[in-house]
């Protein structure tokens, strides 16, 4: 039996769009986890009718189709309730999900929460400074760099940590103390009144970034910001199987944080150029090969050409055009397994377009020998 979203939230099926969002703040205000008399399940039971009832195409949908009404989770996208709650503890903003339209629904989150890091909650001082910014690269490669892996080194352009003030943003020699206004903290507490009540909240500190030390003097080569923009070679380490449209995760390898907060990432989308012979589908390579009429017919061993080398093809007396002939593990490394794919050839039988006269007559006797 499905859901009764409309008792859930505690209306009645002909509920205007303005009764159903007030229902579903009363009913926040009373199950909110983060209060004292909070229920955690109830909370989300009435979040995941309000995604429905608050949502004009999928409440027609829920009316339509009752119990079998499907919405996936009730977040959409892909979003699990870890992921909501992130959401919704950032106050409906400063995290992205991909198709994932939240509506209104933002905007009583934003009310509910405040915009803040949570509620009352702590987060270490590492997390509240700014880390990094994370960046994603185009890297180009060669067919067979795909297939057997390769290094590459590329120069970026990014904020490193400052070599002058070691990412501290002090100039050296200058006096380091705790900050005042957070007592080291690096975050600062706030207040805010919402229809849940009195919503208590954690920032960065405004004075020390949420590094919870202050220094005299700024360090003259980055500002106080603990990080310069320079160049630099990354050396980037491609396995063998990728193939186009992967990415590779470089941890650590982005943008510098804010003084000393971590630094971000480097994504690195691969695009693979294609080759004119072979073709890739999956962990197989794909190839054809042409023959002639009296090969298919008595058989033969060919030349083909491999990844690897050439080696000799063995093709069976009788072959018909279009058969595909298997050569076991001399395909493309499987990526992050063991093993390899194989090679497939396709056998294309030749029909000649142009005969002499020796060649005619003797398929002329062919034909009348019912060959």
């Amino acid at each position: 039996m499905g859901k009764d979203y409309y008792e859930i939230l505690g209306v009645a099926k002909s509920a205007s769009k303005d009764e159903v969002k007030k229902a579903f703040r009363e009913k926040a205000h009373l199950y909110h986890p983060d209060k004292k008399d909070g229920d955690e399940k109830k909370f989300k039971e009435i979040n995941e009718a309000y995604q429905v009832l608050g949502n004009e195409e999928k409440r027609k949908q829920y009316d339509q189709f009752g119990s079998t009404f499907d919405q996936q989770g009730g977040f959409g996208g892909g979003m699990n309730w870890d992921d909501f709650m992130k959401y919704a503890r950032q106050g409906g903003g400063g995290a992205t999900y991909s198709n994932v339209d939240f509506g209104d629904l933002g905007d009583i989150l934003s009310e509910m929460f405040g915009g803040g890091f949570g509620f009352g909650g702590s987060k270490s001082r590492a997390q509240t400074r700014s880390r990094g910014r994370d960046i994603e690269v185009d890297l180009q490669l060669d067919f067979k760099e795909a297939v057997f892996g390769t290094e590459k080194n590329i120069e970026l352009y990014k904020l490193v940590i400052c070599d002058h003030c070691k990412g501290n943003g002090a100039e050296p020699g200058t006096k380091i103390t705790e900050c005042k206004t957070c007592q080291g903290k690096g975050q600062v507490q706030q207040v805010q009144q919402t229809f849940l009540g009195r919503i208590q909240t954690m920032s960065v500190c405004p004075d020390c970034q949420g590094e919870g030390k202050t220094y005299e003097t700024p360090c003259s080569k980055c500002g106080g910001q603990g990080r310069i923009k320079e160049k630099k070679q990354i050396k980037i380490k491609v396995p063998a199987g990728v193939d186009n449209g992967m990415t590779i995760k470089m941890s650590g390898e982005g943008e510098a944080g804010l003084r000393g907060a971590s630094n971000s990432d480097l994504y690195v989308h691969l695009r693979v150029v294609s080759d004119d012979y072979f073709k890739r589908q999956g962990d197989d390579i794909i190839t054809q090969e042409e023959i002639s009429f009296s090969q298919a017919a008595l058989g033969d061993k060919i030349p083909i050409k491999t990844l690897d080398d050439e080696v000799k093809l063995k093709i069976p007396a009788g072959i018909q055009s279009g058969k595909v002939l298997s050569l076991k593990g001399k395909g493309i490394p499987r990526f992050q397994r063991s093993g390899r794919g194989d090679h497939l050839v396709e056998i294309i039988v030749k029909t000649p377009q142009k005969l002499n006269r020796q060649q005619k007559k003797i398929l002329e006797e062919l034909n009348k020998a019912g060959l």
